[in-house]
């Protein structure tokens, strides 16, 4: 099946560069491409979807610290000010 995608003139550019010095065909760039965007995207979803489950059987098991604890474990961290 084939989808015709219209690319800001700027961004196919960049596409035929990026194919001209792999040495391969622009559909081929552009497929792979899409292809780890979309492989990243569904990883990113999938580890996102467990650090929430994790938190909540943290939360759940007592494992977890107050807002304040947080707070100040950064301004350590970052060297922030303290509240006033």
């Amino acid at each position: 099946m084939a989808i015709v995608v219209t690319l800001r003139p700027e961004l196919e550019a960049r596409l035929r560069d990026k194919a001209a010095r792999q040495g391969q065909d622009i559909d081929l760039v552009v497929t792979e491409l899409l292809a780890r965007v979309l492989e990243w995207e569904e990883q990113d979803s999938e580890e996102t979807i467990r650090g929430i489950q994790q938190g909540l059987d943290d939360f759940e098991a007592g494992r977890f610290r107050s807002f304040q604890e947080f707070a100040d474990e950064q301004r350590r961290k970052y060297n922030l000010p303290a509240d006033s």
